[in-house]
């Protein structure tokens, strides 16, 4: 069952940060579009959410070790495909950064003792939406095309052509 209420989520998320975590949060995202974060083989696309069309179930982490980090830059997280296991990964083709995703446990990554910033993301929350900033990469986020059935992006240009605004719904 699907549960909508950001209410719910913001706390479990003040949860997690504060807190040792033991599983990632799992939901799906989407854009004000109701373009869906979508797995074809081994890249992550924003597609329409169709009923042929299974959103990915996406799981994020928190980062723990947070003394290397920039503060107020929002929260440090990883962010992670659930079935098959792949994180999303920053990383530069050429002279631009670009994401990947990359074979990877979450919680492998949750578990090092220092911070991996090519996986990870700063998580900023405005109302029901979120944007996610790569770490490695600072002022590039995590960015969809507005018509859909594209790859994700990394971009600088915060809503211009692509869309950076998110909505995470967790499943329960």
């Amino acid at each position: 069952m699907l549960i909508s209420t950001m209410k719910i989520y913001n706390r479990v998320v003040k949860i997690v940060y504060r807190l040792s975590v033991a599983v990632p949060i799992v939901g799906n995202i989407q854009d004000n579009n109701h373009l869906v974060w979508f797995l074809q083989g081994q890249t992550l696309l924003s597609v329409p959410g169709k009923h042929d069309k299974v959103p990915a179930t996406v799981a994020i982490v928190p980062c723990k070790c947070l003394e290397t980090l920039e503060k107020d830059r929002g929260n440090p997280i990883y962010l992670g495909v659930k079935e098959p296991e792949f994180c999303l990964f920053c990383t530069k083709v050429g002279d631009q950064p670009a994401l990947e995703l990359k074979k990877q446990n979450i919680m492998e990554l949750y578990n090092r003792p220092e911070p991996v910033k090519p996986f990870l993301f700063y998580h900023n929350q405005t109302g029901r939406t979120s944007t996610f900033e790569s770490v490695a990469f600072p002022g590039w986020f995590i960015a969809a095309c507005a018509t859909g059935d594209c790859p994700l992006i990394l971009t600088q240009e915060l809503g211009k052509a692509y869309i950076t605004d998110f909505e995470f719904t967790t499943l329960a």
